[in-house]
């Protein structure tokens, strides 16, 4: 089965002032479907930005990204926002919900823009809430719930869609011991459920309960504990049919 998630050479700069600063420099991997992949490092060392680009919600100045066997790297902005909403799932440090829509509304949000019918969205949502733990806290308000409570409802709404991958920004770096741990049984049970994570984290419990380990620093690739990385030929990564 080909990788999931393939990158060669992606580098990513940024002009602070009149110094230009390598973000994420000439880094290569392959990601295989079902993996669980936290990509750790210091502040700075270039790990959000390699999720940004993985997400695309930023664009390569060179190298290549293939998802799903497709290059993605270069598309137009609406190609993108289109494989973002059906192919990736996102989850930040901070929970970022509508306060205005209930956990059930904010759930439903990527069907809504996917076009999918009212009944069976809402049901898909519901699904997704009871997944996560969430059945009977459906109609409450963000602010009416807890912290992890609010996680687990951005959980539900980036799995709701099936996406091929999951993306989590620091997931529990806004949240307490007991809570954190929650959080990350959940994301034990998705990987058991055959979901692709990747993880970005500075937090070593939290790399920990990855199955491989990918550490950054400078924007580079330093350490790889998974076999599945390697540094493949520009030529290796062709441009494959939508999926």
């Amino acid at each position: 089965m080909p990788p999931l998630v393939r990158t060669v050479g992606l580098s990513k700069q940024y002009l602070s002032g009149e110094v230009v600063i390598a973000a994420v420099s000439n880094v290569s991997l392959s990601i295989a479907v079902g993996e669980f992949v936290a990509i750790r490092g210091r502040s700075g060392s270039g790990k959000s930005t390699l999720m940004n680009l993985l997400g695309l919600l930023d664009r390569p100045d060179s190298g290549e990204y293939a998802l799903k066997g497709r290059d993605v790297a270069q598309l137009s902005e609406a190609a993108r926002a289109t494989i973002r909403s059906r192919d990736i799932g996102f989850v930040f440090q901070l929970p970022a919900l509508l306060p205005r829509a209930t956990a059930l509304e904010n759930v439903e949000l990527p069907l809504v823009y996917a076009s999918v019918p009212r009944l069976r969205r809402r049901g898909t949502a519901m699904d997704a809430l009871a997944r996560v733990g969430l059945a009977d806290r459906s109609h409450r308000w963000p602010s009416q719930l807890s912290g992890g409570e609010q996680q687990r409802v951005v959980i539900a709404r980036a799995m709701v869609n099936d996406p091929a991958v999951i993306l989590a920004d620091e997931p529990t770096g806004s949240l307490d011991s007991t809570t954190s741990e929650e959080i990350l049984s959940l994301f034990d049970d998705l990987h058991r459920d055959g979901r692709t994570l990747i993880v970005v984290t500075h937090a070593i419990e939290v790399a920990g309960r990855a199955q491989r380990r990918i550490t950054m620093h400078d924007g580079r690739i330093i350490d790889d504990d998974g076999a599945a990385c390697e540094r493949a030929p520009s030529s290796a990564i062709g441009v494959g049919p939508p999926s």
